[in-house]
């Protein structure tokens, strides 16, 4: 059973790496907020990074926006690069659990996850890269089950929302539950909203990598998860959608990847019913789908091109009609803004034959504060919370694992609810 504890080798229950990152800062402040839920009502953490200044002023701010001075001396301080595996080594010696917030992770992520690997620490990321998700699965599962880590990715809004959002419809449902579809919407307040441009870079690579994807994949050699009941039809690329009532598309992050992968390890390791899954966004009016058609298709074609690529990188605001911006959200425009995920499952009531048509449906909802840099934090400081209160409740050994399939068995949706992320049915 992987150990989750402090010794006098490695006295940092958290280290947050990617402190002083425009996340990472966000980051700092929740686990400040929240230290009082440690074991035993404490916490002892650290945060790291390339620029000891940078870091302090990252403390600093902290101390001034939660009105906690003691931030700024009892807080300890690790200089560590990505770039100098040896610093990422002795970070990850001194960690329980290392929250990874550098980003884009197909560039940053793979060393840091490799040092704690080596040397034993935990790893909890905010990935919502599939690509570089299912690579470390295929390389690291086998040496991080070996040296008893938990590598636990997406665990920010993508993807604990989806994926816990699936399991939690599946608990509540009375009977066999077979498929869910999300819809998320977003909601700003006067002042806007926007989205830092790490996510957009993101996305810049993942789709120019897209190929590559498909490829790996094959690598897993995974045979079809049997399909209970009605086989989940996709829809279609843009559609009006009756549930929300307003024009959707599919989500074009890591959920469906990261749920799919949480149900096959169900499946496979707990002989669990597979839960088909669909995911899909809102964009609202026709006034916005005429935005978004313009967006894409200068997004699709810019893609392909290197030049095309690092146009998109250097002008994010421009080409992405003012969604994502290099300067990221203010705090006053992340105070207006909201989430909600509204799930959509059928199933097999209890007593029914579960090979026949749906004959019960359930319908769920996962709602917010501001996704990315309010409730991100919130699901990433809970997620090492539940690591370090109920490691008992945790699978038996090691290895690279998705948000389900680590937390199934825990009470992170409960922790969750106490924290301004509820869950709940309709």
């Amino acid at each position: 059973m992987p150990s989750v504890v402090t010794s006098t080798n490695r006295p940092y229950q958290l280290v947050i790496f990617g402190a002083s990152g425009f996340t990472g800062q966000f980051v700092v402040e929740e686990v400040a907020r929240t230290a009082s839920e440690g074991p035993n009502g404490s916490l002892k953490w650290a945060v790291a990074g390339r620029s000891r200044q940078k870091l302090e002023k990252i403390l600093e701010q902290a101390a001034g926006a939660l009105s906690k001075p003691e931030l700024r001396t009892e807080v300890d301080i690790i200089v560590a690069d990505v770039g100098e595996p040896d610093s990422l080594a002795a970070m990850c010696k001194q960690a329980v659990i290392v929250l990874n917030c550098v980003g884009p992770y197909r560039f940053y992520g793979e060393p840091v996850l490799k040092a704690s690997v080596e040397n034993g620490a935990h790893h909890i990321d905010l990935c919502g890269e599939p690509q570089f998700l299912e690579s470390m699965q295929l390389n690291y599962d086998s040496s991080a089950a070996d040296k008893n880590v938990y590598i636990i990715g997406s665990c920010g809004f993508d993807s604990i929302p989806a994926d816990m959002g699936v399991l939690f419809t599946r608990d509540q449902f009375k009977g066999t539950l077979t498929s869910v579809e999300s819809f998320l919407t977003v909601e700003t307040g006067p002042d806007g909203g926007c989205i830092h441009d790490g996510t957009w870079q993101s996305a810049v690579y993942g789709f120019a990598d897209g190929p590559k994807l498909q490829s790996l994949r094959r690598k897993f050699n995974h045979k079809p998860l049997p399909v209970v009941g009605s086989k989940l039809k996709r829809r279609g690329s843009l559609f009006y959608s009756n549930e929300i009532l307003q024009y959707t598309v599919p989500f074009m992050g890591s959920d469906p990847s990261v749920v799919k992968r949480t149900q096959r390890y169900l499946v496979e390791q707990q002989d669990a019913t597979q839960v088909q899954y669909g995911a899909y966004a809102g964009v609202g009016g026709v006034g916005n789908v005429i935005k978004l058609m313009f967006v894409g298709i200068m997004f699709w074609f810019m893609v392909k091109f290197s030049f095309g690529r690092n146009l998109l990188i250097k002008y994010p605001e421009i080409f992405s009609g003012g969604v994502f911006s290099k300067a990221g959200p203010t705090r006053k425009q992340m105070e207006g803004s909201s989430f909600k995920m509204a799930f959509y499952g059928e199933g097999h009531t209890e007593g029914q034959d579960p090979h026949g048509k749906p004959n019960g449906k359930i319908r769920t909802v996962v709602q917010g504060p501001e996704a990315g840099y309010v409730a991100t934090p919130i699901v990433m400081v809970q997620a090492a919370l539940t690591m370090l209160n109920e490691s008992s409740a945790l699978p038996k050994k090691g290895g690279v694992y998705t948000p389900g399939a680590a937390f199934a068995k825990t009470t992170l949706i409960n922790r969750l609810n106490n924290h301004g992320i509820q869950f709940s049915v309709l």
